[in-house]
C-alpha cells in the first residue's frame, strides 16, 4: 500500500519563521535597545541567529531541555551569564509580542493543504513545545487541518531520532512505510524520517540541491506529484 499520511514540519515549512523571528527581533531590538556596544542592527540581527541555531542543536540532541535552550539563548544574546530564569523568561516575552506580529504562512502552505486534504490524512511532528506550535496554527488558522500535532518537548525525544517519527506514526496508527515527512532540513527532516522508515522529502526553498539521495521539492504544490510516485522534482531516498 502507498502513503496513507503525511507529517509535517512547522517552522520555515509552511510557516514563515525566518522572516518572523528576524522582523520580530528588529522591532525588540529598536524597542529595547541593541544588545552591547557597537554592534548595527544587522550584526545583532546575525548573531541572534546564530545562536538559535547553536541552542537549537543542543535541544534537538537532548543535551538541554526546551525552556533552558531558550534562557540560555537570551543569555548569550545580551552577554548576561548570570540572568535569572524569570529575567531571560521576561525578556524572551517582549521578542514574542513582535516575532507574534510578523507570523505569516508561505503562499503556497495552503494550496498544498487544501490539495492533500482530500486524500492523505495530515498531522504535525515538531521540534518545539505544543505550547507553541498548537497556537500558532490556531492563530495562522490552519490547526484544524491536522489530526494530531506532537511535539519534541513534550515526547522527550527530537527529530532526527527515529523514535520521534515512530511516535508520529504510532499516533496515527500507520507503520512508517505509509507516512510521509516533509521538512525544510535535509538531515533532520528528509534523511532522518527515511532512516526512520519514512518517506522523507526535502522541502529546499532555496533550490540549493547538492542531496541528490534525498526526494526534494523546492515547492509545496510539487507534493502530490511525488506522493503519486512522480520524481521528476528530485531523486527518491535511497535510505529504510
Amino acid at each position: 500500500m502507498g502513503i496513507r499520511a503525511v507529517l509535517w514540519d512547522i517552522d520555515d515549512t509552511i510557516f514563515d519563521y525566518a522572516s518572523a523571528d528576524h522582523e520580530g527581533m528588529r522591532a525588540h531590538l529598536a524597542a529595547e535597545g541593541l544588545a552591547g556596544g557597537d554592534e548595527t542592527v544587522e550584526e545583532a540581527l546575525a548573531r541572534w541567529k546564530e545562536l538559535t541555531t547553536l541552542h537549537w542543536r543542543r535541544f534537538e540532541a537532548g543535551g538541554v531541555d526546551f525552556l533552558d535552550q531558550r534562557r540560555d539563548r537570551v543569555r548569550d544574546f545580551l552577554g548576561r551569564p548570570g540572568l535569572d530564569a524569570a529575567g531571560a523568561d521576561a525578556w524572551f516575552a517582549r521578542y514574542l509580542a513582535h516575532y507574534e506580529a510578523a507570523w505569516e504562512l508561505f503562499p503556497d502552505a495552503l494550496p498544498a493543504l487544501d490539495l492533500l486534504a482530500g486524500e492523505y490524512r495530515q498531522a504535525v511532528l515538531s521540534n518545539s513545545s505544543i505550547h507553541n506550535q498548537e497556537r500558532k496554527l490556531r492563530v495562522l488558522g490552519v490547526r484544524d487541518r491536522f489530526e494530531a500535532v506532537l511535539c519534541a518537548a513534550e515526547l522527550g525525544v527530537a527529530k532526527p531520532a527515529a523514535a520521534a517519527f515512530h511516535a508520529a506514526c504510532d499516533t496515527l496508527g500507520l507503520p512508517p512505510e505509509q507516512v510521509a515527512y516533509v521538512g525544510d532540513q535535509p538531515d533532520t527532516d528528509a534523511r532522518g524520517a527515511a532512516e526512520a522508515g519514512l518517506r522523507g522529502i526535502w522541502l529546499d526553498r532555496a533550490d540549493t540541491g547538492g542531496r541528490p539521495e534525498l526526494t526534494r521539492v523546492t515547492d509545496l504544490r510539487q507534493l502530490s506529484r511525488v506522493l503519486r510516485g512522480d520524481t521528476r522534482f528530485g531523486a527518491p531516498s535511497t535510505f529504510g
